[in-house]
């Protein structure tokens, strides 16, 4: 690890002066990423600006019924609170599926948002890797590819994005607020992330001299039948092949409400708007699931070592839609 600066900050102004005083620098917020990178030196800041202590802890409600999240509220203390186990349980499912307990504990909500993939050829300075070093090509396309993503794909990049909380938030519409000197924004997290494209290497709508402060959930009433599945190659301390964030409303044996998000499957947390219009006012039956993560799957690509992730996802999609079909009180 080279040398750096250090500087903590005791207020968000004062950590948006400091991030704007050094053209390479970065925020420090739990650490559990960030500090892995800087060691294989993957990431080379000349600059650290220390957040932890900023007052940014809170989870508040909202007047209309929402959730404000700070984006310095732990994993795990965001999975354990009242409001979100009863309101939104597909997010306490997320987090608790994700990584370990002392990580969860260190790790932030806006650490998570901005958490960098686990592809090994991103994480390997011998590598040829696009996200890493622009220009210099995409090892994985012919190497060992079997956890890469099957959408948002192109000859640029197939890493996949590593968040369970992500996927979840994508799900519930979540909207992410960040400051700068020039003043505040919000942008919903469908629009946060980025596809690979021709940049891989610019992975969000985050500038450099931005901070995220917080993330809201509008009230969704039928989110408390919610869930996440996620399938991974054991149970403990793995990231998804696939996952699956899915909230339902039933009536009369008929979809009226549906959200549905996948992981491990595209460079970004990937909403799938195309499964959500197909099962809209369809029968709440395997047939229907079926049909939408077809119609969601579509322009799925495998590649040598990952096919076999298209129709884990479509197994997935229908077994977390049939769950939550079958726990609706008759």
């Amino acid at each position: 690890m080279r040398s750096f600066t250090y500087h903590r900050a005791t207020d968000v102004p004062g950590a948006l002066r400091a991030i704007t005083a050094e053209p390479n620098a970065k925020f420090l917020g739990g650490g559990t990423n960030l500090v892995d990178l800087m060691r294989a030196t993957v990431e080379r800041p000349d600059a650290i600006v220390d957040i932890s202590r900023l007052p940014l802890t809170e989870v508040e409600e909202l007047p209309d019924g929402g959730l404000r999240i700070g984006a310095l509220v732990r994993n795990s203390a965001l999975a354990a609170h009242p409001l979100v186990r009863t309101r939104y349980p597909v997010l306490t499912q997320a987090v608790l599926a994700g990584a370990s307990a002392q990580l969860r504990n260190m790790a932030t909500v806006g650490g998570n948002l901005l958490q960098r993939t686990r592809c090994p050829y991103f994480y390997d300075p011998a590598s040829a890797c696009n996200k890493r070093e622009p220009g210099a090509g995409c090892d994985a396309l012919g190497g060992f590819n079997r956890g890469h993503a099957i959408l948002g794909t192109g000859e640029a990049c197939i890493a996949t994005h590593p968040s369970d909380l992500c996927v979840a938030l994508a799900a519930l519409d979540a909207t992410i607020e960040v400051e700068s000197l020039r003043g505040i924004r919000r942008l919903p997290i469908t629009e946060f992330h980025r596809l690979p494209g021709d940049t891989p290497s610019v992975e969000t709508e985050l500038a450099a001299d931005e901070l995220i402060t917080a993330v809201e959930l509008p009230p969704l009433p039928f989110a408390v039948n919610s869930r996440y599945r996620k399938v991974r190659d054991r149970a403990s301390y793995a990231f998804a092949l696939v996952s699956v964030a899915a909230a339902l409303e039933v009536q009369d044996q008929t979809i009226t409400s549906v959200r549905l998000a996948l992981g491990g499957v595209a460079g970004k947390p990937w909403r799938a708007h195309e499964a959500e219009r197909s099962l809209l006012g369809s029968p709440a039956t395997d047939p229907s699931f079926t049909t939408a993560a077809d119609a969601e799957l579509t322009t799925a690509i495998g590649r040598d070592h990952n096919t076999f992730k298209i129709d884990l996802a479509r197994r997935t999609i229908v077994a977390t839609l049939r769950q939550l079909t079958t726990t609706l009180t008759p």
